[in-house]
């Protein structure tokens, strides 16, 4: 499978969005790691009201010096500001931290806050996309039952579904129905938080001598996921993109799948099942 640092998916927005992506939760002094990934190839950030790193994410984009509409960036708004009127403050509000007139992915948090108000939420992000302050629009940490609830009303089907996804916890029914109805996957948590002691994994790392990082970045691309490995060491942010030069046979593409516990999975929070 021939793929690069600059490999993306064409959303149903008809935007492209690099599959590679630096996450930056938990890193609000985020600048440093941002300029690393830019400057080795990165083209994908994504930040969230949450991350509270909005204005670090711009100020390395900038500082970067590689044009705005060249980094695909992505913020969320969480599930307290949820609600039509108060979603489209936050989206004004989170254009005003990065110092941007547009982002290129905005996306629901989660699914917390109930079937009205992310219905309202959506509906706020689709009339802010329409207006020209979002590029695409998308949910995270939704499951089928949520992405349902808004095919039935009617509206705009999500770009984008981001959940947590790695070999421990691979999200069947959502990725599927994802696929059959041209929703863009991204996997959060895919280096399963440094769980790296897994022997398979281990074994696999060292056949193709890679390290295991790089490995389940690999994984997920192969997958057809946008991986959004997260760290604030510099060098780490580009020894995990250094992932296009080898390609992970079928039989341990296979051995890796076979490490599926579901939920059971999990090394975050992951709540796909709310109500």
């Amino acid at each position: 499978m021939t793929l690069s640092i600059t490999s993306s998916v064409r959303l149903l927005s008809g935007h492209d969005m690099p599959f590679l992506g630096l996450g930056v939760f938990e890193n609000d002094e985020c600048r440093p790691a941002c300029l690393a990934a830019l400057r080795h190839g990165y083209r994908h950030i994504d930040s969230a009201r949450y991350y509270q790193n909005e204005t670090e994410v711009g100020k390395a984009v900038r500082e970067s010096g590689i044009p705005r509409t060249e980094v695909f960036v992505t913020s969320k708004i969480y599930h307290p500001e949820h609600g039509y009127g108060s979603t489209l403050k936050v989206v004004d509000s989170s254009l005003e931290r990065f110092g941007f007139e547009y982002l290129d992915l905005y996306l629901i948090h989660s699914a917390l806050s109930g079937k009205q108000k992310r219905l309202e939420t959506w509906k706020a992000l689709v009339d802010a996309k329409n207006a020209g302050k979002l590029r695409s629009i998308g949910v995270s940490n939704y499951n089928v039952k949520h992405l349902e609830e808004i095919r039935e009303a009617g509206l705009e089907v999500p770009a984008v579904n981001q959940i947590e996804l790695h070999p421990f916890c691979q999200q069947g029914p959502i990725v599927d129905y994802c696929k059959k109805n041209g929703i863009a996957v991204q996997a959060y948590c895919p280096l399963i938080r440094g769980q790296f002691d897994n022997l398979i994994l281990q074994e696999v790392a060292k056949k193709y001598k890679k390290d295991v990082a790089q490995i389940l970045v690999r994984w997920s691309l192969q997958h057809g996921f946008g991986p959004l490995p997260k760290s604030s060491n510099a060098d780490r942010v580009v020894s995990n993109a250094d992932v296009y030069n080898f390609e992970i046979g079928a039989e341990d593409m296979a051995k890796i799948d076979a490490l599926d516990q579901g939920a059971a999975g999990s090394v975050s929070w992951n709540p796909v099942e709310v109500d």
